[in-house]
């Protein structure tokens, strides 16, 4: 990252399945770039720190032990992920074609947003938005 990091900002950690050989689903659909990982001896991530567009998320595999779970394993999720976007049309055709899952298409919402949502390989759903008015 080429700016430094403000002392506070907002890092999501997803956690994913144990046993996830790529996280190349983040890298194409939203040209994530990975900034480090910490890696199994099988050769499966234990920790990713990813960005989009400078902003860090990590993704992580489940602790069940601390009770932290992948979307998948419990039939869902709690949180939607929203990543605003100058083109969401465009993310959410990258999106797919990178393996995502619609939820529900693009459109323009009254409330000035234009908005569609993807599910990712691993469970997540992702709000891909941009503001039109």
């Amino acid at each position: 990252m080429d700016a430094p990091m403000p002392k506070t900002y907002f890092a999501p950690h997803l956690y994913i399945p144990n046993g996830v050989h790529s996280l190349e689903f983040y890298l194409q659909a939203f040209a994530a770039v990975e900034l480090r990982r910490w890696m199994n001896e099988d050769g499966s991530y234990h920790v990713a720190e990813l960005a989009i567009a400078g902003n860090v998320f990590h993704v992580h595999e489940q602790v069940t032990h601390k009770q932290q779970y992948d979307p998948l394993s419990v039939q869902g999720t709690t949180v939607a992920i929203g990543l605003f976007v100058e083109d969401v049309d465009a993310i959410i055709q990258t999106a797919l074609a990178a393996g995502g899952t619609l939820i529900s298409p693009a459109q323009d919402y009254d409330y000035g947003y234009r908005q569609a949502m993807i599910r990712d390989p691993f469970g997540h759903q992702w709000l891909i938005e941009a503001i039109i008015s």
